[in-house]
């Protein structure tokens, strides 16, 4: 095990093996069904316990490592991205797709200063909006963390960040499948305190 000094359990943790460039990106997401479940950041995979990056789910002092080299190879040098949910600043979890242009919306707590996007149970690139380069809603220029690609638009992937959350806006089957499960991590752009009608 390895200590992550977060004093709480990790909402959502990603690692890549420093030594070897051919590894992996392993993530954990404590949306995804189970200490084993992983998805990968460089890859548009589903979540599956194929891989054994981890002991089991993280507790709030430590995290286990399996056998898999993307988390733990012998003599390897590891970086490990370990995240906490804190209140009126960042958010972790998931919702269920509707394919319709009036898409879920999902409270936060705060108005979004990044929302980064996996659709867990399929294939689906990752997706990744802020609020530096759209200032007003629609919010629908993206990047692809898992690809090289330059900055994207596209009619059916776009969002609203709101005070409170966002409101899924595009029928993208990476962020709105009917009945897809979707992943996300979110920043706040202000604590709730400070945020400002959008």
């Amino acid at each position: 095990t390895v200590g992550h000094g977060l004093g709480v359990a990790p909402a959502m943790m990603i690692f890549k093996d420093r030594t070897n460039g051919s590894y992996n990106w392993a993530v954990w997401h404590q949306s995804l069904g189970g200490g084993d479940y992983a998805l990968q950041l460089n890859n548009t995979n589903a979540s599956t316990n194929a891989y054994d990056y981890w002991n089991g789910s993280p507790s709030s002092t430590v995290f286990g490592l399996g056998t898999d080299f993307g988390a733990n190879k012998s003599g390897d040098n590891y970086v490990a991205y370990c995240f906490a949910e804190v209140a009126g600043y960042s958010k972790f979890g998931s919702y269920v797709g509707n394919g319709s242009t009036d898409g879920p919306f999902v409270h936060l707590g705060f108005r979004p200063k990044l929302v980064l996007w996996k659709r867990s149970d399929s294939t689906a690139d990752w997706t990744m909006f802020d609020s530096a380069r759209d200032t007003y809603n629609v919010v629908g220029n993206y990047l692809i963390p898992n690809t090289s690609q330059a900055e994207l638009t596209d009619s059916t992937v776009k969002t609203d960040f709101l005070s409170n959350g966002f409101k899924v806006r595009g029928t993208w089957q990476g962020m709105n499948a009917s009945g897809g499960t979707i992943i996300y991590m979110a920043f706040a752009e202000n604590p709730l305190k400070y945020a400002l009608a959008r």
